[in-house]
């Protein structure tokens, strides 16, 4: 009886710090920004990453589930630019060009923290800097000059960084992600159609599309505490 009792009491005491741990997050939301540089990769720059960086400025809303998980909305405005010059592709006519565009890209991602991160709930194992791994999807457009060639399209991301607890709501951090877009008309506008698929590469939606990439420094503030049934009684 007793040790039915004793067992039971520690089955509900580990149910109970379990569910603490994966609710105990002190703050829901994060608001904040990203400001780094941008990168495109496509016909004219196949696998030289970082390669003609512009900058990226980036506006962020993270909703944080629990200390492992968390929703994020990013809405960005980046700069790129791209070259055939120099490269050992071969075009048609030996053509070369330059191109640089505007893109602006709004996306939603979710993110996994490799460790509970939070400076708080040290009893939980919470460490107040953790790497993390992100993926999800969104759009992006490119005006085009005069209003032409407008480029739109959807895109998925993947990414990783690391963040860091610096005061108690204020985070920062750094992450480098990437935008694989289902179109290839980024870098074509005007009279320069070279890029628009030069190979004529049809046999699947993953081929001769254009990607882009960021490398970014981030600065969120928390707020919005978390509302804790335990503490109704007392308010």
């Amino acid at each position: 009886m007793k040790s039915t009792f004793f067992q039971r009491t520690v089955i509900t005491l580990l149910l109970g710090a379990s569910s603490f741990a994966i609710n105990a997050q002190e703050y829901l939301y994060e608001t904040g920004g990203m400001a780094g540089g941008a990168f495109y990769m496509g016909d004219a720059n196949n696998n030289a990453a970082f390669k003609n960086m512009n900058p990226a400025i980036s506006l962020l809303f993270r909703y944080n589930v629990n200390f492992r998980t968390a929703l994020k909305a990013n809405l960005a405005f980046a700069r790129i630019t791209g070259s055939t010059e120099n490269l050992k592709n071969v075009f048609p006519d030996n053509r070369q060009v330059t191109f640089e565009r505007s893109v602006i890209d709004f996306g939603v991602q979710g993110e996994f923290n490799f460790f509970p991160y939070s400076d708080k709930y040290k009893y939980l194992y919470t460490k107040r800097i953790s790497p993390y791994i992100a993926g999800g999807f969104g759009v992006s457009a490119a005006p085009g000059s005069k209003g032409g060639d407008m480029f739109f399209s959807p895109h998925i991301s993947a990414g990783t960084g690391v963040k860091y607890k610096l005061m108690p709501r204020i985070n920062v951090g750094a992450e480098l992600s990437i935008r694989k877009l289902f179109g290839d008309g980024l870098d074509t506008m005007g009279d320069n159609k070279l890029l628009d698929n030069p190979y004529q590469i049809t046999s699947g939606i993953f081929k001769n599309k254009d990607w882009y990439s960021m490398l970014v420094i981030t600065v969120s503030y928390d707020f919005g505490l978390r509302d804790c049934n335990c503490n109704k009684d007392n308010k």
